[in-house]
């Protein structure tokens, strides 16, 4: 039976996985020539290796924090409080290091968007390191 959505073959599907096995048994490259692998990542690439930007890590910047929050929050979230934005980054499995860092927020605070959200937080993070240096 034909179905009009694939694009390939029974055949070439098995083809494609034996070639991919290599790859992800090994977790690196296979092939014979350098030419042929993957483009190490350049010094202005953004940092996805290290995990999510979160207020408290090295990496807090009001831009990386920023992103992290629009990424997972989206614009239907807001205007919020603490509680109902916890509630939705617990719904999307957020890092616990974000949700800790909207536990210390004030609880009857409002934040119209993201950056108002990242701004608050950067600034959280900040006076709390200052705190205990």
């Amino acid at each position: 039976m034909q179905r009009g959505s694939d694009r390939l073959s029974v055949h070439r599907d098995d083809e494609m996985k034996h070639e991919l096995q290599g790859l992800l048994r090994s977790g690196h490259p296979t092939r014979t020539q350098e030419w042929n692998d993957p483009e190490p990542t350049a010094e202005d690439d953004p940092e996805v290796w290290g995990g999510p930007a979160t207020p408290g890590g090295w990496r807090a910047s009001l831009e990386t924090v920023r992103l992290e929050l629009a990424r997972l929050l989206g614009r239907g979230s807001f205007p919020a409080g603490p509680g109902e934005l916890i509630r939705a980054l617990r719904r999307r499995n957020a890092p616990d290091t974000l949700i800790e860092a909207l536990e210390e927020l004030p609880p009857k605070a409002r934040y119209a968007n993201v950056q108002e959200l990242a701004r608050e937080l950067t600034h959280t993070a900040r006076s709390a390191r200052e705190d205990r240096a």
